[in-house]
């Protein structure tokens, strides 16, 4: 029988966005998340669609900065159990210096980052001080990659490898993306890592789907849509443990380990 689960749920909140905001945390922690991807809102996110655009300027807007976000952090930091993981823009790393940035994360109690307009072919500053600090460098992977540059992002990427489902921006959409068991399965054929879906993942049947295609799954603009509506941390507590559920479900269709 299977012993414990091999794939996850990863969702997603924008840090600041809220004066509680570290309770979405708690919360999701609490609904059986296995780790918790955190915004670092910039100005111009150019992968984001309307939905994270908005949630990063209702953060901005409040005043935050990556200091005020990564100090709420480490005032929780001894009450989580889930590994954390920030995605941010390369203009917020580089403006700190890589080392500096990376060594922040890391004490603030942030395990990985995810920087997605960080091409492999300029992510050695960063990959050095993230591995320096012991913060997994996670890239990215979308449908059109030719199987050359695949394999050096795998080779390159630490943690997890970050499927892109469809080609575009961040937000929810009606449906999974077919593309996404294909170049989950092609990721899977060049390495071991497990594979983070995310990009268009919206409902528990779509996380569902997603799992099936890879191993850990990210919700984000459908968790940020409504933490903009005044979902409360007690609402997506439950949002999140039926998402959780979906996930489960497919890693029990995988069948024994």
């Amino acid at each position: 029988m299977r012993q414990s689960p091999t794939k996850s749920l990863v969702p997603y909140v924008t840090g600041g966005i809220t004066p509680d905001w570290t309770d979405y945390l708690l919360a999701y922690q609490d609904a059986g998340a296995g780790a918790i991807e955190i915004g670092l809102p910039f100005s111009d996110p150019m992968v984001d669609g309307p939905t994270i655009q908005q949630a990063a300027d209702r953060a901005l807007a409040r005043g935050v900065t990556v200091a005020s976000i990564l100090g709420d952090v480490a005032r929780v930091r001894d009450r989580m159990r889930v590994p954390l993981i920030a995605m941010t823009y390369a203009n917020l790393v580089f403006r700190r210096g890589a080392p500096e940035f990376c060594r922040q994360l890391a004490e603030a109690g942030i395990g990985g980052l995810i920087v997605p307009d960080l091409p492999v072919d300029e992510a050695a500053e960063v990959e050095a001080a993230a591995a320096e600090a012991g913060i997994d460098l996670i890239l990215l992977v979308a449908p059109v990659t030719p199987e050359a540059r695949l394999a050096e992002i795998v080779a390159h990427s630490r943690g997890s490898v970050y499927a892109v489902s469809v080609m575009g921006t961040t937000g929810e959409r009606a449906t999974f993306a077919d593309s996404t068991a294909r170049l989950a399965a092609r990721i899977k054929a060049a390495t071991d890592l497990p594979v983070m879906i995310g990009f268009g993942v919206s409902t528990p049947e779509q996380a569902a789907a997603a799992g099936r295609a890879g191993d850990r799954v990210v919700v984000a603009s459908a968790l940020m849509r409504r933490v903009l509506d005044g979902a409360t941390p007690d609402d997506l507590r439950h949002e999140v443990a039926a998402l959780r559920a979906a996930v489960d479900l497919a890693d029990r269709e995988a069948g024994p380990m």
